[in-house]
């Protein structure tokens, strides 16, 4: 198993990169967010994932899939250890949504958000908010860590509800409120969360 590869980036592609580790080239699926965040460099480390190509039962080969964060590569295992939810799905979530933002869309239960990736139907959606809210909130922390604190999600879910109304992209409006909360903590009001996220939108 690969923790990590580090090497030159050969070859780069939206879906796809070929990192250059000691004359070995490791070619590695990727999200549009891995792709955006390592398009300029040379030299690279990403976070790998090894999955087996499987034809009629039986494994034919080894596939890599590369993260540029270790908490996208946690969510990656996350979301393909619901049922229904394949690696190619996993990988186009992560590429239509941050980590950071399917966590809150989990947490806050909004299966709309999930509905507009393509592939993901409503009861796929579903599933995905009932088998990975609790792993995200309780016991023991996950690799992708508690992005939110529980105890935040009464005001954040009355802050969101207030940005779409002005008329913000919910998508957006949440991947502002996660900032803003680390920033402000545990005590931010409704107010606050919403005056500060609109500093950054």
């Amino acid at each position: 198993m690969y923790e990590f590869i580090e090497g030159t980036v050969e070859q780069i592609s939206p879906t796809h990169v070929v990192i250059n580790n000691q004359g070995i080239g490791y070619l590695a699926s990727i999200s549009l967010h891995t792709f955006e965040t390592i398009k300029g460099g040379k030299q690279v480390r990403l976070f790998m994932e090894q999955t087996f190509r499987v034809e009629n039962q039986n494994p034919t080969g080894i596939v890599l899939y590369g993260f540029s964060h270790p908490d996208e590569r946690q969510m990656f295992r996350l979301l393909t250890s619901v049922s229904g939810v394949g690696n190619n799905t996993a990988l186009i979530m992560l590429s239509s949504l941050d980590s950071e933002t399917i966590t809150s869309t989990i947490l806050n239960g909004n299966v709309g958000l999930l509905k507009s990736i393509k592939g993901i139907g409503e009861k796929t959606a579903q599933r995905i908010i009932l088998e990975l809210r609790d792993k995200l909130t309780g016991g023991k922390k996950s690799g992708l860590g508690t992005l939110l604190d529980p105890s935040k999600l009464d005001a954040i879910s009355e802050a969101l509800t207030a940005l779409t109304i002005l008329g913000y992209q919910k998508a957006s409006a949440e991947k502002a409120l996660i900032k803003v909360s680390k920033e402000l903590g545990a005590m931010a009001t409704v107010e606050e969360l919403i005056k500060n996220s609109l500093k950054i939108l």
